[in-house]
């Protein structure tokens, strides 16, 4: 049986949890009477918690609004979910809320266990938010997938998880976690694909993480000037286009003038760099990457190749009768 204090605790955690009980049910699960319970709920109300009381068969007891706010009790997920609510709050995006939310975390983080805070601590500094309205209802993603990639980046730790692509093909990746995005109510997870070789992004209520976590890792550089938000927001919109292809371009990327989809190229030595890009339309990519001006090598996908191929041969078609004077 519990103590009184534990139990006046465990009835407060109870009657916080549900809106209505019963005499018999709070009384089953403490493992006391149901005339104990009559008395925690006098000693709830002598501290400031308004419990309401039904008579009757279906009667039962239930937490009212009060006066004053009293003390809350969270389980933990619970209270990791607040503090990352006040840690976005407070980031700003709510005009006039800032202030009070940075107050309220402050508060919320002073009483956290030792192990709570690191949580929170990691989630809150390994997250970007990016604001804008959120579309209808956006999947939801577990309080302890998120704070399992938090503090995978904040170690610096590998972490290996299972993904379902688009295809709903699932695949284990071996990644290095830079940062957690939130955007329009999704969750992103912005890493290094070891395997891959290569900056990915991830939805995150499509990861389930393996244990334990991996080796240690040197942070690396984001591309695009550690810009992680508009890294989700490229990679975002490529995933809506029907085609995606990988070009190698024989120029230095600072020397690339990319033309207005918002893409950004990625060095890979002084004299090349990498271009990824997507789009509806085969043929239409091919033009496009020939308006960046530079010689270029289609790397995947095959058909992006066949697509520039029969582009050149139409051009050639097209200046063949003046080639072939200026060849005599």
């Amino acid at each position: 049986m519990l103590e009184t204090s534990a139990r006046l605790l465990k009835l407060l955690s109870l009657l916080q949890a549900h809106r209505e009980w019963t005499g018999p049910e709070l009384s089953t699960r403490l493992g006391v009477s149901t005339r104990t319970i009559r008395n925690d709920v006098e000693r709830l109300r002598s501290l400031g918690y308004p419990v309401h009381a039904t008579p009757g068969v279906a009667g039962g007891y239930r937490l009212g609004a009060g006066a004053a706010l009293p003390p809350l009790l969270l389980d933990d997920e619970e209270a990791v979910a607040v503090a990352v609510g006040l840690g976005r709050a407070a980031g700003g995006g709510v005009e006039g809320i800032e202030e009070t939310s940075v107050r309220a975390l402050a508060k919320l983080e002073q009483v956290l266990p030792s192990r709570l805070r690191r949580r929170v601590s990691a989630l809150n500094s390994y997250t970007v938010q990016i604001p804008g309205q959120i579309p209808g209802t956006a999947p939801s993603v577990a309080p302890e997938v998120l704070t399992t990639i938090a503090n995978a980046a904040r170690d610096h730790e590998r972490l290996r998880f299972d993904y379902t692509g688009h295809d709903g093909e699932t695949t284990v990746r071996n990644v290095e976690p830079h940062r957690l995005v939130h955007r329009r109510g999704r969750w992103y997870l912005v890493g290094y694909d070891v395997e891959r070789q290569g900056w990915r992004t991830f939805r995150v209520d499509r990861v389930r993480p393996r244990t334990p976590a991996g080796p240690r890792f040197t942070p690396r550089e984001l591309p695009g000037n550690g810009d992680v938000a508009a890294f989700v927001e490229r990679g975002v919109n490529t995933a809506m286009w029907r085609h995606r292809g990988t070009v190698l371009l024989h120029a230095p990327a600072e020397q690339v003038k990319v033309l207005p989809l918002g893409l950004e190229v990625e060095p890979v030595d002084e004299s090349t760099c990498l271009l990824r890009l997507g789009g509806d339309d085969l043929e239409g990519m091919a033009v496009w990457i020939g308006m960046v001006g530079v010689d270029f090598e289609v790397l995947d996908p095959p058909e992006l190749a066949e697509a520039v191929l029969k582009l050149a041969e139409r051009y050639r078609r097209a200046a063949g009768p003046r080639l072939h004077s200026s060849d005599r």
